[in-house]
């Protein structure tokens, strides 16, 4: 199956706003909310839908899941597949007069978009559908604008509107037209709209919806809201994944540095760039320690290769983090070991678990977990970054990571709970730092 090659970066040229009266401010902040904060779900649930879109997320990474579809009977553009399968909302709001617009804040993609008006299909929402026609800051854009991709303008005249498709791995995916309009972040008097921003509006939608509206993409390419805002850096910090009724802060531009007397206390590592994939975070893990040791993992194994293979991808929308099946094995039986332990499902690429004695009620203590990233920077996990407690049925220590058969590994949101996390787009840099995240 042939890979569509790297889109070119237009940056430099996306359409920009030319009506605001003053400087757009130099930061943002938004707040996340996770997907299954209002399912009252219990911590078992939690679990095990994280695992399964854990694992389902990670496989639609691979660099060569794409295929060719069509976004009409006479169009015959290919689109590269996207991930799916966003874990945290952001909410925003789009047009003159602003129209509410809950969107799934995705890193593994690009494309801003939303459903609109006229819909030929759309998914359920509770606000309502957003109509370019009811909005005086609309624009639409054509197959010469800047903001069309390449894949998207072939047989395509310079002044036809540009149509586009995107499709995602987990079968979800918008179609529709682009064009740019004026986002709205906050409310009330604290609002701040920023004009000419690049958008799918999208006319047939479908797939899960995860309560949204549509998505905003803040991955590294052209199109993501990152880009288009000018800002070159930003960063989140994901509060604990049990308590789903806290808010996580995003925070874009001058925003963005680390919390205050952290930055001392920060690591940093290089941001490494695939020609395959070049919308994803990737970073370079050198070898995993479990309380002060070195796991036997051989080196190279996590290396991202010139045929766009392996690697590890920092992602927000993908729960447990996912690790090549030999690596993953390695460290199941030495947290088996730290236990004392047999693993319950030792056959599995599942969160593995090991029962617990009669009786128990809560984890044990556990040493650190240390991933080691290229240039020293070592991210510490805590105990309750890596493992939890199921005491629904038998009574169980579950390992908060899951194995693939693919080469594709993924640095997950539940090892990131409570580490701020500093996106340096400009100078390629991931920084990342132990922090309360309900109090940043």
């Amino acid at each position: 199956m042939q890979v569509l090659t790297t889109l070119p970066l237009l940056l430099a040229s996306l359409p920009s706003s030319s009506s605001a009266a003053a400087p757009p401010p130099s930061g943002y902040r938004f707040t996340l909310t996770h997907v299954d904060s209002k399912g009252g779900f219990t911590r078992a649930e939690l679990l095990r839908r994280a695992a399964h879109r854990s694992r389902h997320r990670a496989a639609t990474m691979l660099p060569g899941y794409s295929y060719s579809t069509m976004s009409s009977s006479s169009d015959t553009r290919p689109t590269r597949l996207r991930s799916g399968q966003a874990e945290y909302l952001m909410e925003l709001a789009i047009g003159t007069p602003p129209v509410p617009f809950v969107a799934l804040a995705d890193t593994g993609s690009d494309l801003t978009w939303t459903q609109c008006q006229p819909c030929k299909l759309c998914f359920a929402q509770d606000t309502p559908v957003y109509d370019p026609a009811a909005s005086s800051s609309f624009s639409p854009a054509t197959c010469a604008s800047a903001s069309c991709l390449p894949v998207w303008s072939q047989n395509c005249s310079a002044a036809a509107p540009c149509r586009y498709r995107y499709v995602y791995g987990d079968g979800a995916y918008s179609a529709g037209v682009m064009g740019a309009e004026t986002l709205t972040f906050g409310s009330g008097s604290g609002g701040v709209s920023v004009g000419g921003i690049a958008f799918g509006c999208g006319v047939d939608n479908g797939g899960l919806s995860y309560n949204s509206t549509g998505t905003v993409g803040l991955g590294r390419g052209s199109l993501s809201l990152v880009a288009q805002l000018g800002v070159g850096k930003f960063s989140y910090c994901l509060t604990d994944f049990f308590d789903t009724s806290l808010g996580s802060p995003v925070l874009f531009g001058s925003l963005a540095e680390l919390a205050p007397g952290a930055a001392a206390a920060a690591h940093s590592t290089p941001l490494v760039q695939s020609p395959w994939i070049p919308s994803r975070y990737f970073v370079s893990l050198e070898g995993i320690s479990l309380g002060g040791a070195r796991l036997p993992i051989p080196n190279g194994t996590f290396d991202l290769r010139a045929d766009g293979s392996g690697g590890m991808i920092v992602d927000s929308g993908t729960i447990f983090t996912v690790l090549v099946e030999s690596a993953f094995r390695v460290v199941v039986d030495s947290v088996a070991g730290v236990l004392g332990q047999p693993v319950a499902n030792a056959s599995s690429l599942d969160s593995p678990c090991f029962p617990a004695p009669p009786g128990e009620r809560r984890l044990p203590e556990m040493p650190d977990m240390v991933l080691h990233f290229a240039g020293g920077a070592d991210m510490r996990l805590r105990r309750d970054n890596y493992m939890s407690f199921n005491q629904e049925e038998a009574a169980a220590f579950c390992l908060n990571i899951v194995g693939t058969t693919s080469s594709v590994s993924v640095l997950g949101n539940f090892q990131q709970q409570n580490i701020q996390m500093l996106y340096d787009i400009t100078v390629g840099q991931l920084s990342f730092v132990p922090t309360d995240c309900s109090k940043l």
